[in-house]
C-alpha cells in the first residue's frame, strides 16, 4: 500500500490495508476530499493479475456505471450555463428524438431514468457500440416502452448515448470532449470518457472474483437481463480490457479515471460547485440536480431506484456510506464514488476486481472509517 493520510485520517489507511489482507482485494485506490482538500489519497495491490505489476499513483481504472456521474456533471454544466433547460423537450435540441410519440420527454426525465428507453429493441454488436452517433440514431429511431414519466427502468446503456447526442446537438462537441475541457481540463485531474492512446498503459486491468457469479446472472438471465445483456457486457475475453473500448465514447459504462481525480470532482459538488479558484457551476444548480425526481421500483427488473437528475441518491442499501444526503454513482464490480454535502467531502473507490457488490464489506467499512474521522473535524 502507498500514498498518504491527513492527520485524523489514519483509521481510512488502516481499513484499506484490511480489504487487501482480510477481504481479498486485489488493486484498489480510494481518495476523498474536504473542504478542497486532499485529505486521503491511497492506493495498493496489482494493476494487472497476469503480470503482477503493482498499481502506483498514476493508474487509472475504467469504473462502468461511475461513468454516468460525470455524464451527470457534463448535463450539470450545460444547464448552469442556460444551454438547456431540465422541464425542456429533448426534441427542442434533437428534433428527431421526437419520432413515435417521444416529442414530450423532456431532459430531466432522460436524466432520471424516465424516458422510456432503457433497452435498445433491435439487436447490438459489440462493435456497434463504439459508434455514438449510431447509436442515438437508433433511439431516435425508437418507440418507448412506455409514454408515462411515472415508470422508470434504469438506462444501463442508453442513458450515455441519449445524453451524448444532447451534448453533441448542443454544443458541436461529443460528450468525451465536453468532459474534458470543461470539467477535467479546469479541475486539473485525469477523467476521461474516450481515453488517448497515449494514457493507455496506465489502466489497470479488470479481472472477475468468484462472487462476482450473482451479479452477473442477475444482469444475464434476471428480470433485468436484457438491459443489461444487449450486447453480453461481461462474458470472457473481458471486452473492457481491449484498447478500443478505452478510446472509444461509450459515455454510460467506460469513464477511465483515478480516485484522486473523481474525489477532487465530487468534493468540488460537495463544497457547492466551487473549489479553489474554480467555479464549475453554481449552488443552486447543484441543489437542482440531486432534488429526488424517482424513487420507485424498476418497472422492468423491480429493483430500487433512487435518483436525481443524473445522480444516484441514497437508498435503502446506503451506498454512499452513513452520510444522510449523500449521492454520487455506483459502477459494476463495486466502485463507488460520491459526495457527503453537509460534510463537504467528496470520494472515490476504484478497483480492478469485480466484485458482488450487491454485499460489499470493502466499501461499507472504508466509507464509515472515513465518514469517523470527517465528523471529528
Amino acid at each position: 500500500m502507498d500514498g498518504f493520510v491527513a492527520e485524523g485520517y489514519e483509521g481510512v489507511a488502516d481499513l484499506f490495508r484490511a480489504n487487501f489482507s482480510v477481504r481479498s482485494e486485489v488493486g484498489a485506490a480510494f481518495a476523498a476530499v474536504v473542504d478542497g482538500r486532499i485529505v486521503v489519497d491511497l492506493w495498493g495491490g496489482t494493476r494487472d493479475v497476469a503480470t503482477a505489476e503493482p498499481w502506483s499513483k498514476d493508474t487509472l481504472q475504467l469504473v462502468f456505471s461511475g461513468s454516468k456521474g460525470l455524464v451527470a456533471g457534463a448535463m450539470l454544466v450545460l444547464v448552469d450555463r442556460g444551454l438547456v433547460a431540465l422541464d425542456e423537450h429533448v426534441a427542442t435540441y434533437w428534433p428527431e428524438f421526437a419520432r413515435h410519440g417521444k416529442g414530450d420527454i423532456t431532459i430531466g426525465d432522460v436524466l432520471s431514468h424516465r424516458a422510456g428507453l432503457p433497452i435498445v429493441d433491435s439487436a447490438v454488436s459489440v462493435d456497434d457500440l463504439l459508434d455514438p452517433e449510431a447509436m442515438a440514431a437508433r433511439l431516435a429511431d425508437q418507440a418507448p416502452r412506455w409514454l408515462s414519466a411515472s415508470r422508470a427502468s434504469y438506462h444501463s446503456l442508453t442513458y450515455g448515448w441519449l445524453c451524448g447526442e444532447i451534448v453533441r446537438r448542443v454544443t458541436g462537441v461529443s460528450l468525451g470532449q465536453f468532459v474534458r475541457t470543461e470539467i477535467a481540463e479546469p479541475l486539473g485531474v485525469n477523467l476521461w470518457v474516450g481515453l488517448p492512446s497515449e494514457h493507455e498503459t496506465k489502466v489497470s486491468r479488470i479481472s472477475v472474483s468468484e462472487d462476482f457469479g450473482p451479479a452477473k446472472e442477475f444482469v444475464s438471465s434476471g428480470p433485468g437481463g436484457p438491459r443489461y445483456m444487449n450486447p453480453p457486457l461481461f462474458d470472457e475475453p473481458m471486452i473492457w480490457n481491449e484498447s478500443r473500448f478505452h478510446h472509444a465514447e461509450i459515455a454510460a459504462i467506460n469513464a477511465i479515471v483515478d480516485a484522486r481525480s473523481m474525489a477532487t470532482f465530487y468534493g468540488c459538488l460537495a463544497a457547492g460547485g466551487t473549489i479553489g479558484d474554480v467555479r464549475l457551476v453554481g449552488s443552486e444548480t447543484i441543489d437542482n440536480f440531486v432534488s429526488e425526481r424517482t424513487r420507485t421500483a424498476d418497472a422492468l427488473s423491480g429493483e430500487p431506484l433512487a435518483f436525481g437528475a443524473g445522480f444516484m441518491l441514497q437508498s435503502h442499501n446506503s451506498e454512499f456510506g452513513p452520510s444522510v444526503g449523500g449521492y454520487g454513482h455506483t459502477g459494476a464490480g463495486g466502485s463507488v464514488h460520491g459526495t457527503w454535502p453537509r460534510h463537504r467531502t467528496g470520494f472515490s473507490y476504484i478497483r480492478n476486481q469485480m466484485c458482488n457488490d450487491t454485499d460489499d464489506d470493502r466499501t461499507r467499512a472504508i466509507l464509515a472509517a472515513l465518514y469517523a474521522a470527517v465528523c471529528r473535524e
